[in-house]
C-alpha cells in the first residue's frame, strides 16, 4: 500500500504540536497547536506579524523550528529541541537541592537528552519534501529572472531525481495547463508576465510535484481584486482535481471565508481562536477575532456610516496575572485562547 493510501478523506493528515519558533528574543510563534484533515482547507488569518506565515514557512522546514512537534502523515517530520533542553537545565538545577532523588533526576535528564537525539535525528527527514509544497506570497519574487518557466517549474523534478528530459517536459506542460497558461509559455522569462501569470506560474511549479499539502501563503494579496477571484478559483479546482489538502495563509477574512472549511485566528504568535468557517463568522468569541470581523468592509454606504469598529486593547480585555491562558474547546470544534474565568464566560454566553 502506497503512502497516500493511509491517510483517507477526513483523516488528519497534518498536526501541529505545541509549535514555538523564536528569533533570539522575538517569540514569533509561541505554543500553536492544530490539525488539518486531509481534503480540507484550513485557513490562518491575523494582522501582519501575527506569525501565520512564519508557521507556514516552519512547517516546510525552511526555519529550524525552536520547540514542539509537527506530524504530517502520523510520522514526525521537524521537532525543537528547547523544551527538552529547558528540563534538562531545570532537573540539574533540582539535582543541587534534591540529592535524595538524584537517580531519579539522572534517568530524567538522560531521557530528556535521548529525545534531543530523537528529535535532531526525525528533523533531518527527507522523506515527505515533496508531499508538502509551497505557493509564496510575492509572485515577482519568488521566481528567478534568469530561469526560463519550464526552468522554474522543472526545478523540483530535476532536484528530486528525474533526468528523463522527456518525462520533465511532458510534466511541465501539463502543470502549465492546469493552471491556465499555455506550452508556449515555457520557454518564457518571468518578467514578460503580469502578476496573475506569475502566480499562476507559483501555482505550477508546486502541483508538478503532485503534493498532498499545499501551503499557499497569501497567494492572492499582492494581486488585484479581479485576479485575486481567478487564483482563488484556480486554487479550488486544483482542491478538487487533485485531492489537495490547503493551508491558506491571509488577513483578508471575506476571501478565507470563501475558500476554507476551517479558520485559526493568530496575534502576536498565539492561535487565539480555531473554529468551522460558518461557526466562526456566526459567533466570534475572542475578542481579537471580533475586532478583525469588525475590520471587513461592506459594500453599503449607508451601513458602512453606522457600523463602529471595535478596537481590541489586550491589557483591558484580559487579567492573566494569576489566572493563565490555554487554548481551550468552548464547543465541539470550536477552540479559544482563554482563562478559566473567560472559558466560564464564553460557555455562559453559547448557552444563552
Amino acid at each position: 500500500m502506497s503512502e497516500r493510501a493511509k491517510v483517507k478523506e477526513g483523516e488528519t493528515l497534518l498536526k501541529v504540536e505545541h509549535l514555538c519558533q523564536y528569533f533570539k528574543k522575538n517569540k514569533a510563534v509561541d505554543d500553536v497547536s492544530f490539525e488539518i484533515k486531509k481534503g480540507e482547507v484550513f485557513g490562518l488569518v491575523g494582522e501582519s506579524g501575527c506569525g501565520k506565515t512564519t508557521t507556514g514557512r516552519s512547517i516546510i522546514k525552511l526555519y529550524d523550528i525552536t520547540s514542539g512537534n509537527i506530524y504530517f502523515k502520523g510520522e514526525r517530520i521537524a521537532a525543537g529541541t528547547l523544551s527538552y533542553r529547558e528540563n534538562i537545565k531545570e532537573a540539574r538545577q533540582k539535582l543541587k537541592t534534591e540529592t535524595a532523588k538524584k537517580a531519579e533526576l539522572e534517568n530524567y535528564i538522560k531521557a530528556q537528552q535521548e529525545e534531543i537525539k530523537a528529535a535532531k535525528r526525525d528533523h533531518k527527514k527527507r522523506r515527505f519534501y515533496t508531499d508538502i509544497q509551497m505557493i509564496f506570497q510575492d509572485p515577482i519574487a519568488s521566481l528567478d529572472p534568469r530561469m526560463t518557466v519550464g526552468q522554474i517549474i522543472s526545478e523540483g523534478l530535476v532536484i528530486n531525481g528525474e533526468k528523463d528530459k522527456k518525462v520533465i517536459e511532458k510534466k511541465v506542460y501539463e502543470a502549465l495547463e492546469m493552471v491556465g497558461l499555455v506550452r508556449e509559455h515555457a520557454g518564457r522569462y518571468p518578467h514578460e508576465f503580469s502578476g496573475g501569470q506569475r502566480q499562476r506560474i507559483g501555482v505550477a511549479r508546486a502541483v508538478v510535484m503532485e503534493p498532498e499539502l499545499i501551503i499557499a501563503d497569501e497567494p492572492v494579496s499582492a494581486l488585484d481584486v479581479s485576479i485575486q477571484a481567478q487564483v482563488i478559483n484556480l486554487l479550488d479546482d486544483l482542491r478538487e482535481k487533485m485531492g489537495l489538502t490547503v493551508l491558506f495563509v491571509a488577513h483578508d477574512l471575506s476571501v478565507v471565508k470563501y475558500f476554507s472549511d476551517r479558520i485559526g485566528v493568530m496575534y502576536y504568535g498565539k492561535m487565539v481562536e480555531l473554529a468551522d468557517s460558518d461557526e466562526l463568522f456566526l459567533h466570534p468569541l475572542h475578542p481579537y477575532t471580533r475586532s478583525l470581523l469588525s475590520a471587513i468592509p461592506m459594500p453599503d454606504p449607508e451601513y458602512e456610516k453606522q457600523r463602529k469598529r471595535i478596537t481590541y486593547v489586550p491589557l483591558k480585555e484580559h487579567d492573566y496575572s494569576v489566572d493563565k491562558p490555554a487554548l481551550r474547546e468552548i464547543l465541539p470544534g470550536h477552540f479559544v485562547h482563554c482563562n478559566q474565568a473567560e472559558f466560564d464566560k464564553y460557555r455562559a454566553s453559547v448557552q444563552e
